[in-house]
């Protein structure tokens, strides 16, 4: 339930929860050379206020970096809001 999705694209990437096949919850990327990811934007539709769905994709993004051996720029103001009080997510920085 409200599992947080993959989907790449070249140099360009998602992560997105779907509910009842919409889109309530995206976190783009887009890859910085061959060993970084940059998050640019975070969007949570309305409606989904409190249901930690913009944390559950950062999450998602440092278990990825994590599994690819890459790093992660946080350029979205809300990612790195979620970086900047998380330090145990700070190794993919």
């Amino acid at each position: 339930m409200n599992e947080v999705q993959l989907k790449i694209n070249d140099k360009n990437g998602a992560f997105y929860i779907d509910i009842d096949g919409k889109h309530e919850a995206m976190m783009t990327f887009v890859y910085a050379g061959e060993d970084k990811i940059i998050i640019d934007h975070t969007e949570v539709k309305l409606g989904n206020e409190g249901k930690s769905f913009g944390k559950k994709m950062v999450l998602k993004a440092v278990e990825f970096a994590r599994e690819k051996s890459i790093k992660i720029i946080p350029l979205c103001p809300f990612a790195k809001s979620v970086f900047d009080k998380t330090p145990e997510f700070r190794d993919v920085l």
